[in-house]
């Protein structure tokens, strides 16, 4: 069994967050931020617009990769918890979720409506955000408008 696996930058994050602790938790005060791809990606970033909800994968570079616990929320009032019943950044596999709106599109980059990652941020992918079904048929965007491009391919 591998037990070694390597992951490649398809772009980066560019945003007005600096250092780690100008970071929000979890979308509170996030600013809007750009996307970068790499060009070697264009082809699959070609069908992302403004208006699309997606789920954006990060590899939090800075994050210490050796706590297995932590204080939820860095309130040293709780109990110490396993990183994986947590959000915190700090775990063996440092990949940040941030669910976001795209607002606008420049080539190579998309714009989103709040992003909680800082600068250089590698992105590791972009997948749409998948909410419940009357979410999903209300907010319309790439779901739906891939679904219909399928249907009418076939």
């Amino acid at each position: 069994m591998q037990t070694s696996y390597g992951l490649v930058p398809i772009g980066w994050v560019q945003s007005a967050l600096r250092v780690l602790g100008d970071a929000p938790n979890q979308r509170e005060g996030a600013p809007r931020a750009w996307i970068r791809f790499d060009e070697r990606v264009a082809e699959g970033a070609k069908d992302l617009r403004p208006g699309d909800e997606i789920v954006v994968l990060t590899w939090l570079h800075l994050s210490p990769r050796d706590e297995l616990s932590t204080h939820p929320e860095d309130d040293m009032g709780q109990p110490l918890t396993g990183v994986f019943s947590t959000c915190s950044p700090n775990r063996p596999n440092p990949i940040g979720l941030h669910r976001a709106r795209i607002v606008a599109r420049d080539g190579l980059r998309i714009e989103v409506d709040a992003l909680e990652a800082i600068d250089g941020t590698p992105v590791v992918d972009v997948k749409p955000a998948i909410g419940p079904p009357a979410r999903r048929a209300v907010r319309g965007g790439l779901v739906r408008r891939l679904a219909g491009r399928n249907r009418s391919s076939r």
